[in-house]
């Protein structure tokens, strides 16, 4: 009986634990973004994107500086602190970096912080075909004395239309290549698709990643029609096996059928 109290007493003294646990950590310093940030953009293209911090002081001691960095171009940043929904500071900047500083005692005192970042992509100044060409849209990082602790940051892919044009075709050579099994003379120019890509040449590599499909599909289709020929003239011997086995088991027959007369 006496093991039985202690077990049940544990258990609940373990639930009430984690339950506390939970409580504790629910309100903890965190990053989230009002909206998804892109992963695809055009270059030229505008991109907005809102960041939120829950508990900005939960973690970080009571003085900080809040920084943000990004490779957008006619940048603008706003952060805005609140409480209970309430501004308490809010600050803009106009540079592709900001440093706020936050101070609980000092009139930042705040449950959350809103960045809101606006920006134009920038033009891609080295096209790879693999990894893809990808930039900043934001990174984060709390600075207090020389420690820096850097806790967010996204990326994303950027591209003009004739990129954008060339690198479906080189993908859709992939894929016809793939499907016929592989095919040599399509993955040479698909090959050479690529090094027009990242070369800046996307014409070429648009012609030559289209030439590379249309060799994979002419191999693939040409192995289905040996393959049906294959099994046609497979189906004609078999007939004819057939057939001559068939005349051979009457032709038996017919010579029992005389013998026996």
């Amino acid at each position: 009986m006496n093991s039985i109290r202690y077990s049940r007493a544990t258990a609940a003294l373990l639930c009430v634990a984690g339950l506390l646990a939970v409580a504790g950590t629910a309100g903890a310093f965190s990053v989230s973004t009002d909206g998804a940030v892109p992963n695809e953009t055009a270059v030229g293209s505008e991109v907005s994107v809102t960041y939120v911090i829950d508990d900005p002081y939960d973690g970080p001691p009571n003085e900080y500086t809040l920084q943000g960095e990004t490779a957008l171009e006619n940048v603008s940043w706003t952060v805005e602190v609140l409480d209970q929904g309430d501004g308490v500071d809010q600050e803009t900047y106009g540079e592709q970096s900001f440093s706020h500083p936050m101070d609980r005692d000092g009139g930042q005192n705040g449950d959350e912080v809103r960045i809101t970042l606006e920006g134009t992509v920038p033009a891609v100044e080295n096209y790879t075909y693999e990894p893809r060409e990808n930039y900043t849209v934001a990174e984060f990082a709390r600075v207090t004395g020389s420690n820096e602790n850097e806790f967010r940051s996204d990326s994303a892919h950027h591209y003009t239309n004739q990129s954008s044009e060339a690198r479906n075709a080189i993908d859709a050579a992939g894929t016809a290549i793939e499907e016929a099994g592989g095919n040599s003379e399509a993955e040479n120019l698909r090959g050479n698709a690529i090094s027009a890509y990242e070369n800046g040449n996307f014409e070429n590599a648009i012609d030559l990643g289209n030439q590379a499909q249309n060799t994979a599909q002419q191999a693939q289709q040409s192995q289905q029609t040996t393959q049906t020929l294959l099994i046609a003239g497979g189906a004609v011997v078999l007939l004819l096996l057939l057939g001559g086995g068939g005349y051979y088991l009457y032709s038996q027959s017919q010579e029992d059928n005389y013998s026996k007369l």
